[in-house]
């Protein structure tokens, strides 16, 4: 099964992205019965949408996982559902470009929300069972990430294609955690372990 994978660079101020730090991990991981292939996005709105669906269209996967960071959560967060909107609120860091959108939509004219198609429900059940914290999200958000998702799966939707996709958030690192100790925080090495979890279940649920 040919499974793509994608995180982000750094932003907001942070010197790292535990997403791209999983990436670069990832690319040396064999998973029995998956083909992984990675991608590191750019925190661009739009950008990082453009270059995840060219990598798709190129690589042609069966399935897409996208990963972001959510600083503030305390858990491995897969996505239920993205929305059609981008929307920096007051006070919030804007993409590493500068942009500031404002109740823009993502798409004019695609749907209100789309769901992701991932075994959500399953992923989390299996990463709880490896002792792993996770819950199913039932928001992405309005900034990039939900940005990505849901382009991601309005190309999918669009063209029909046999692609199963969604998103996962994951929570800071105990690496920016040392600089934020307020900030709950989760090791890499477990947050590879719930990604190489979530893997083995897409491959299982085929």
């Amino acid at each position: 099964m040919k499974i793509l994978v994608s995180g982000f660079e750094p932003f907001g101020g942070d010197a790292v992205n535990p997403t791209g730090e999983l990436m670069a991990a990832l690319a040396q991981e064999v998973v029995e019965g998956a083909e992984l292939k990675t991608v590191l996005l750019p925190v661009h709105f739009d950008e990082c949408a453009d270059l995840l669906i060219a990598e798709m269209e190129a690589y042609r996967p069966e399935v897409v996982i996208a990963c972001g960071l959510a600083k503030g959560r305390t858990a491995v967060t897969p996505e239920r559902i993205a929305v059609n909107v981008k929307d920096i609120p007051p006070g919030s860091y804007a993409d590493n470009q500068g942009q500031r959108p404002v109740d823009e939509p993502i798409t004019e004219g695609s749907p209100d929300g789309l769901f992701s198609t991932l075994p959500i429900r399953a992923m989390v059940n299996e990463m709880i069972a490896a002792g792993i914290p996770a819950a199913v999200s039932n928001t992405a958000g309005t900034y990039i990430c939900n940005n990505t998702m849901y382009r991601v799966l309005d190309r999918i939707r669009l063209e029909q294609l046999p692609i199963r996709a969604g998103f996962v958030h994951f929570p800071a690192s105990t690496e920016m955690s040392l600089l934020q100790p307020s900030v709950p925080s989760l090791p890499i090495g477990v947050m590879l372990d719930a990604l190489r979890v979530m893997i083995r279940t897409v491959v299982a649920e085929a």
